[in-house]
């Protein structure tokens, strides 16, 4: 009998963390879960703690790792993901990025392991070309407010890429677009589970700007069969993973609204700063390389997280800030 993979997923607890634990259990791989729970939810995970094949380490992945025996591979998807979340813990976020990364890839280095970092359509900023492809470098604003979570997505490709070169480590990265699915938090501020949760609630659905602004939608499924096929190839350059069927804010707000059967009202206020104006994934490069496309419609993907939320009790329902971020805010 073949020895079992062993892998470290750094923010396991999370949304997207949580489902790759999904597969990497499926695989029968040995997972080591690790997570500070600042927005991570031992729930999420907690199906798997009596099996023998799983390990959980809460751990804040900004302080030295370390991991017995020996380890082929490494998933660093630990990162506060929403701007509420980034904007209440701005250095936490920059320290995960850059303290954390390069504790993942010292220890990938010591394991001999294979390391993927999730890497971000933030790097493309508010883009100047559409849609975006793996060549453009991107229109950031470092100093404005959401700079703290797209300069951290940013210095992890350039640390990863600087140890593939110079260590030789062998390194992935994927440059996530919208995500959407079960176990998101539901006002974690993304526009899905925040139209969702309104809906719910018989809240009017709140659209930043005049909602011409696009996105591009992937179900988390689909996101995470593009990253087993990325992490199990040879490829070390960035490579985008999504879905390209763009969507404005407001007609997706209007596609909630007649999802949930609600008569909800739209109502508008100002757009956050440096909000982008478009996102749309090119997904030539993982056509090609990883022969990988979303098959899961967003008509279908949106029921079945519909479903999730709708599972949820009154008190999950009408929770407002399930975290307590007091001890990683910089008073």
């Amino acid at each position: 009998m073949a020895e079992r993979k062993r892998i470290l997923i750094t923010g396991a607890a999370g949304f997207l963390g949580s489902h790759l634990c999904d597969r990497f259990i499926k695989e029968d791989y040995h997972v080591f879960a690790m997570d500070n729970l600042i927005t991570g939810r031992l729930k999420n995970i907690e199906q798997y703690f009596p099996l023998e094949n799983f390990e959980f380490y809460h751990h804040d992945v900004s302080k030295f790792i370390h991991i017995p025996g020996k380890l082929d591979y490494i998933l660093h998807f630990a990162s506060p993901a929403s701007p509420i979340d980034y904007l209440k813990i701005p250095i936490q976020t920059l320290k995960v990025g850059s303290l954390g990364i390069h504790n993942c890839l010292g220890l990938a280095k010591a394991k001999n392991a294979t390391l993927m970092i999730a890497s971000t359509s933030e790097v493309y900023g508010d883009p100047e070309i559409h849609p975006q492809t793996e060549e453009y470098w991107g229109h950031v604003n470092p100093i404005g407010p959401r700079g703290v979570y797209d300069e951290a997505k940013r210095f992890q490709e350039a640390m990863t890429m600087a140890y593939h070169n110079y260590h030789k480590i062998d390194t992935r990265i994927v440059r996530i677009f919208n995500t959407y699915g079960p176990r998101m938090r539901l006002n974690d501020g993304r526009a899905l589970p925040a139209f969702i949760g309104q809906a719910l609630r018989g809240e009017d659905i709140t659209v930043f700007g005049d909602g011409s602004q696009t996105r591009s939608f992937c179900y988390v499924d689909d996101l995470v069969e593009g990253i087993f096929r990325l992490l199990h190839s040879d490829y070390v350059k960035p490579v985008n993973l999504g879905n390209p069927d763009e969507i404005s804010i407001k007609e997706f707000a209007e596609e909630i609204i007649e999802l949930t059967g609600t008569d909800q009202k739209i109502v508008f206020k100002d757009l956050p700063i440096n909000d982008p104006q478009q996102r749309q994934p090119d997904i030539t490069l993982a056509k090609k390389l990883l022969d990988w496309e979303p098959k899961v419609s967003r008509s279908e993907g949106l029921k079945r997280t519909y479903d999730f939320f709708k599972s949820l009790t009154p008190e999950e329902l009408n929770e407002k800030d399930h975290y307590n971020f007091d001890k990683y805010i910089v008073k």
